[in-house]
């Protein structure tokens, strides 16, 4: 197995471990653990399609080694002198259950913590950024973006189109094409499709006899993770990214 620098390099085209995670050097201990979180949901092993499994495994477990090491102080202190990670301690080496340390991490939150949650989400400054860096990253594809922000839906559309607008006449932002040029039939379309999923997973409530608490969420995941694999998990678990960076509160959708 390579050592840690040299997977980086491999699977994620850079041999800086706080660019691996997206973040800067200064990062703190919060914003390490929240990027780590938001960036393993992104290449967990059972969101990946088949075929992609293998690469998927090696991602997360080179993210979760990434996490190991700048979230310990002394190892570090050592690779931010020197820009180097010891073979001996590295930590993608150890034979460690990655799983279950990302597991300990971020355990689950329940349906009550969700609802509060989006709450105070909707609507705030967090929300505002997370839309920003989804409209740059996206370039603009509202199909993307409503998949990249928590708790989006079809219905948000219009109200994060406002947002939008509001940055590009102030200049935060600027225009893109797939943005500004996007046609009604388009954001019809979405409507069509989140109609059909909702009459689903309406229909799935139903035949499961799911009744809101935290046992039937748990049944509905695994229902969706049969009949929907990578995407089962994806709302839930983008709610646990930001969950996972409150300290002292244990979330995870």
């Amino acid at each position: 197995m390579p050592g840690l620098v040299d997977a980086c390099k491999d699977l994620f085209d850079t041999e800086n471990l706080y660019e691996v995670l997206g973040i800067e050097k200064t990062a703190n201990a919060s914003q390490i653990k929240k990027a780590y979180h938001k960036a393993s949901l992104k290449t967990h092993p059972d969101r990946a399609e088949e075929g992609e499994k293998e690469k998927a495994t090696r991602k997360f477990q080179c993210i979760s080694a990434v996490y190991s090491l700048l979230s310990d102080d002394s190892r570090r202190g050592l690779y931010d002198e020197c820009g180097e990670v010891d073979d001996e301690n590295d930590p993608l080496q150890q034979n460690k259950d990655w799983e279950e340390y990302w597991r300990i991490l971020f355990p689950k939150i329940s349906v009550k913590d969700i609802e509060e949650f989006e709450e105070k989400y909707k609507g705030s400054e967090e929300e505002r950024e997370d839309l920003k860096k989804a409209y740059i990253d996206a370039k603009g594809d509202m199909d993307v973006i409503l998949e990249s922000v928590i708790l989006a839906s079809v219905e948000d559309e219009d109200r994060f189109r406002q947002i939008i607008d509001q940055m590009i006449k102030e200049k935060q932002i600027k225009k893109f094409k797939a943005y500004t040029s996007e046609d009604e039939n388009a954001k019809k379309s979405r409507k069509r499709q989140a109609n059909k999923e909702a009459k689903e997973a309406e229909n799935a409530r139903k035949e499961l006899g799911l009744d809101g608490s935290d046992a039937s969420l748990e049944n509905m995941i695994l229902a969706r993770q049969k009949s929907r694999g990578a995407q089962a998990e994806s709302f839930l678990d983008g709610l646990a990214a930001k969950y996972g960076a409150k300290e002292g509160k244990k979330k995870k959708k």
